[in-house]
């Protein structure tokens, strides 16, 4: 079974700053930052239970993380298991950022 995978408005302005900074400092990293998120949303199609929960858990199970592996640190996406089939992306952070607030 295949998860269709949706952003959230905000999940997709999330992505904006972030890869707007690796094109300031090299397009070649920048665009293997995007390979890299291309590869994670790939896994989440097939395996979004795989992921760890979110906050230990204490939103419920369908609220997880996937850590996207990236150089030195990398991204989390914050997302939700909509119903059988959808995975709905809420949040993209660099992992040495904060919370997603």
């Amino acid at each position: 079974m295949r998860y269709r995978v949706r952003f959230t408005e905000e999940a997709k302005a999330d992505l904006e700053p972030l890869y707007g900074y690796l094109t300031e400092k090299d397009l070649v990293v920048a665009a293997e930052a995007l390979q890299a998120i291309e590869q994670a949303l790939t896994m989440l199609q097939r395996f979004p239970f795989s992921c760890r929960k979110a906050a230990g858990g204490r939103h419920g199970p369908f609220l997880r993380e996937l850590v996207v592996p990236f150089g030195n640190a990398g991204y989390v996406m914050l997302f939700e298991i909509s119903g059988r089939s959808v995975v709905t992306v809420l949040a993209v952070r660099h992992q040495r950022e904060s919370d997603y607030q």
